[in-house]
């Protein structure tokens, strides 16, 4: 399995090294004919404005939306904002996933933080832990359409975790969290 990460802008290293660490080929994704073969992308944490214009001036919107037809596709954070069919602004999105999302929803970058998550999907027999996440200016998801499974949400209800079939968008960010269980959750999507 080989799996791209869209290396425009943001956390691509660190998506890289997470599917390393289970085994999974990484390919590093800045033109569309580095898209060709793989079986899966993850765009990364960033800024969603720039990446949507990145993505644009590259040449890489349509062929995206053309690979989230069959393939796996992962937003985090800023990637998941770029995956949405609304974000209540004007600005350049693929609009793949049923969600309407508000970006910066908690607040400037001196308002991150990190909780620990219950995430169903992601328990192991091995590891039953709660996913400890790490939230940077992160978005999270307003409102979901029908075919989007909520799963994971704070304790106020905001929903930060969701997935419609092949498609994942988590606000947090499971790549800086050396926890590899939504790498691998996502991976298994493809089977």
């Amino acid at each position: 399995m080989e799996i791209g990460v869209l290396a425009l802008q943001g956390a691509f290293i660190e998506h890289e090294q997470a599917l390393q660490r289970i085994g999974v080929e990484a390919r590093e994704v800045r033109l569309p004919e580095h898209l060709e073969g793989l079986d899966g992308l993850i765009i990364p944490g960033g800024e969603s404005t720039t990446i949507g214009k990145l993505a644009v001036q590259y040449g890489l919107m349509e062929p995206i939306r053309a690979m989230a037809a069959g393939k796996l596709l992962w937003g985090t954070c800023a990637g998941m904002i770029f995956m949405a069919k609304d974000v209540g602004r004007d600005q350049p999105l693929l609009g793949l996933m049923d969600v309407t999302v508000q970006r910066n929803a908690f607040g400037r970058q001196v308002d991150s933080f990190e909780t620990d998550l219950d995430v169903p999907a992601i328990i192991t027999p091995e590891n039953e832990r709660p996913f400890h996440a790490i939230f940077i200016r992160a978005p999270f998801i307003e409102s979901v359409g029908a075919g989007v499974d909520v799963l994971a949400a704070l304790s106020n209800g905001a929903i930060v975790a969701a997935r419609q079939g092949r498609l994942l968008a988590t606000s947090f960010h499971p790549e800086l969290a050396y926890d590899d269980r939504f790498h691998r959750y996502f991976v298994s999507l493809a089977v």
